[in-house]
């Protein structure tokens, strides 16, 4: 799975692919209707990747992220420092495990 997270001024967009092992692609994008950060973002576009796979039944992931920041942070490498992010960890350990 690749995912992806964006903030500007012109607005916040997520996206991830997520591939399963058939080969099978499946896209998925949405704009957030909320103000956030970039990391905000990409823990979003995190969830969003991570519940696509769950909906189409995949259940063994490599993950992939051009920030490092998300995926150090749920490996437990990196401290969370940013109180607005703490919620994404429980949540997505949940939808992993």
């Amino acid at each position: 799975m690749f995912f992806d997270g964006a903030s500007n001024l012109m607005g916040h967009g997520i996206g991830a692919i997520v591939m399963s092992s058939q080969g099978k692609h499946i896209l998925v994008t949405t704009r957030l209707d909320f103000e956030c950060t970039n990391n905000i973002a990409e823990y979003e576009a995190c969830t969003l990747g991570l519940q696509a796979a769950l909906d189409n039944s995949i259940t063994k992931l490599e993950v992939y992220d051009n920030s490092a920041l998300v995926i150090h942070q749920l490996r437990d490498k990196w401290e969370m420092r940013d109180h607005k992010l703490i919620p994404y960890q429980p949540y997505i350990q949940d939808l992993i495990s």
